[in-house]
């Protein structure tokens, strides 16, 4: 199978070396706007170099994997339905319900695949606590807590076009706790502060955050955020029920010390960021793809899916500014509204 990847930058060049030595992958085609940083890429992993995207889509290629800028990403989605090729994307598809509907709209009149990247669904941790909830062991789930701890803030020019915390950094959370808990959630209060670099404020965005998630059956979950973490890359999920209660993301790299007498006085290699913590998951979710897009797996992350977590980010970023609860129908109707919309102008 020939694969097309578009965008080298950090994530695409971990990409281009685990599609590489995936098993099915005949060649990777590489393009980046920075043609010497795909040049560099493809070098590295024994790939094809491409001069732009185009000549990507004209090489025959079988399918997509787009790890390109945020701003980008509906395009390239679109552009990949209309000729009929499977794509896997980076979350998001777009930073607002108007572009991720539009590009939903392509790909389901196409009959094309869009698998989009929330790791955590393949990572070891968070598969057994899927596992433990469905089989009941944890009795009747009332508790969940969620978290994602960033060792450093992005760079400045990063954060205006990142969306806000709540779409870019807890939408992983949105999706996980959907997830593992198998559940919608319903309701939403969310608050934020930016107490750090004048860059967030600038950007009306927060580097701290906080929100309380009421699901379908009752469960109460928490999903917290911060760009401020000095002790390392921490992102964590504790589980609780009537009978058991579980924790993924607690280990000997857990970057959190201990002040019980008797206790290990630090953590001596604690996570550095997601790619070192979630190799495996990457690794594993890009595999999945290939099968995906060869027909031989279904697909375990739809368009859709990525949808419902951004539908809760929103639900949370109108809550933080206009500090009051927000119920998720409110945000499902002005999504109906959206795609009405889309199929007048169609």
């Amino acid at each position: 199978m020939r694969i097309g990847l578009l965008g080298a930058g950090r994530i695409g060049a971990f990409h281009a070396a685990a599609l590489s030595g995936t098993a099915g992958v005949g060649e990777l085609v590489v393009a980046d706007v920075d043609q010497d940083r795909a040049a560099a890429v493809a070098e590295q992993t024994g790939s094809r170099a491409a001069q732009s995207v185009d000549e990507v889509f004209a090489a025959g290629v079988d399918a997509v994997v787009i790890s390109t800028a945020t701003a980008s990403h509906a395009e390239l989605i679109v552009r990949a339905a209309r000729a009929g090729l499977p794509v896997y994307c980076e979350k998001p598809i777009s930073l607002d319900l108007h572009g991720t509907v539009a590009a939903l709209r392509e790909v389901r009149e196409a009959g094309t695949v869009l698998q989009m990247g929330f790791q955590r669904r393949f990572d070891a941790g968070y598969r057994a606590a899927r596992e433990a909830v469905l089989a009941g062991s944890l009795g009747r789930l009332h508790t969940v807590r969620a978290m994602t701890s960033d060792p450093a803030p992005p760079p400045a020019a990063y954060v205006p076009l990142s969306g806000g915390l709540y779409r870019d950094c807890l939408v992983h959370d949105f999706d996980i706790i959907r997830w593992v808990t198998g559940r919608e959630v319903t309701e939403v209060f969310a608050t934020g502060t930016a107490g750090g670099a004048d860059f967030f404020r600038a950007a009306g965005d927060v580097d701290t955050a906080a929100a309380l998630l009421t699901l379908d059956d009752g469960t109460l979950a928490t999903a917290t955020a911060t760009r401020y973490n000095g002790a390392g890359y921490d992102v964590r999920m504790e589980l609780a029920g009537s009978d058991d209660q579980i924790a993924v993301g607690v280990d000997a790299r857990t970057p959190i010390t201990s002040v019980e007498p008797g206790s290990a006085p630090c953590v001596p290699h604690p996570w550095t960021g997601f790619l070192d913590r979630f190799d495996p998951a990457y690794r594993a979710e890009l595999a999945t793809f290939v099968q995906v897009a060869a027909g031989r797996a279904e697909n375990p992350c739809s368009g859709e899916e990525a949808l419902r977590a951004l539908q809760v980010a929103e639900a949370c970023e109108l809550s933080r500014r206009e500090r009051r609860p927000v119920a998720l129908a409110e945000i499902e109707a002005l999504t109906a509204e959206v795609e009405a919309a889309k199929e007048t102008v169609a």
